[in-house]
């Protein structure tokens, strides 16, 4: 109890969403110094992709594992890439960075954690996932449809999930079921940049916006999207780069691709970016 005529410093915590780290452990560290990121008051929101093509995939697990209820992080592609391939479901890419992580003797521990992480995190106004949703989904429907993903990983037999993002790419069907439900839920969640005229996700297409095949556009720009009442808070596009919408929050400033790793505080929108160090 603060004495009498004490002053007593309220300490405001803070929300900070990252976006894509993918392995880039130096300049993660340099960012949360330079956000003044305190454990124990402050919360820290991942955007999916914490690793690969960066080299220092281990260090980042570890140092997000370590943060424990101060951080939350969604499951990007290149994250469900690693636990694909230490399931020996998935055959190295030519760009892996990932031999660190897959040798170290740590690596049970911190694959389990991994795999425990959500498809989807909803706090309030705010949702937090890797790439985004197709029109059609509110974020009430793309909730659920994250929480059949996640029983599946978080289950004895996550491999079916594995198995299944190795078939061959399905549009999104309500009536879909088994593996070829779980693997379009995935697909659209941590692949989806543009969508076509019928609210689909379009693949293989990389580039920015302004480069979008004819007859689609971006996700978040689609008419009739339902999300719209929700701000998603998002990363997967470098191309699109840090752009902040009304309703969307487009985190992935290319850091992997020498550009820069970029953090966003929730409640007022200030942006603070670090450049690459690793």
């Amino acid at each position: 109890m603060a004495r009498a005529g004490a002053t007593v410093k309220m300490v405001r915590m803070a929300v900070y969403a990252i976006g894509d780290v993918q392995g880039c452990d130096r300049t993660l560290g340099r960012l949360l110094d330079r956000i003044g990121f305190d454990p124990e008051n402050d919360r820290l929101w991942f955007a999916g992709d914490l690793v690969n093509r960066g080299p220092a995939s281990l260090g980042v697990l570890r140092r997000v594992r370590d943060l424990g209820d101060s951080a939350v992080a969604v499951l990007g592609n290149h994250d469900l890439h690693l636990l694909a391939r230490a399931a020996g479901v998935r055959e190295r890419s030519s760009k892996d960075t990932l031999e660190e992580v897959l040798a170290t003797p740590d690596r049970d521990e911190l694959l389990d954690w991994l795999r425990r992480r959500p498809l989807l995190h909803r706090n309030g106004d705010f949702v937090l996932v890797h790439a985004g949703l197709i029109p059609a989904w509110t974020v009430d429907e793309a909730a659920a449809l994250a929480a059949e993903v996640e029983a599946i990983l978080r289950g004895p037999e996550p491999e079916r999930l594995y198995a299944a993002m190795q078939r061959k790419k399905r549009d999104w069907d309500p009536s879909l079921n088994g593996s070829k439900r779980l693997a379009a839920i995935v697909r659209v969640m941590t692949r989806v940049r543009v969508c076509t005229e019928d609210g689909q996700v379009h693949e293989p297409f990389t580039s920015g916006p302004d480069e979008a095949p004819e007859g689609t556009r971006p996700w978040f720009d689609m008419p009739d999207r339902r999300s719209t009442d929700h701000v998603l808070v998002t990363g997967h596009w470098a191309a699109l780069g840090r752009r902040l919408m009304p309703s969307v929050l487009a985190l992935d400033s290319g850091c992997i691709w020498g550009r820069e790793l970029s953090a966003v505080r929730l409640d007022d929108r200030a942006a603070f970016v670090e450049p690459l160090a690793d």
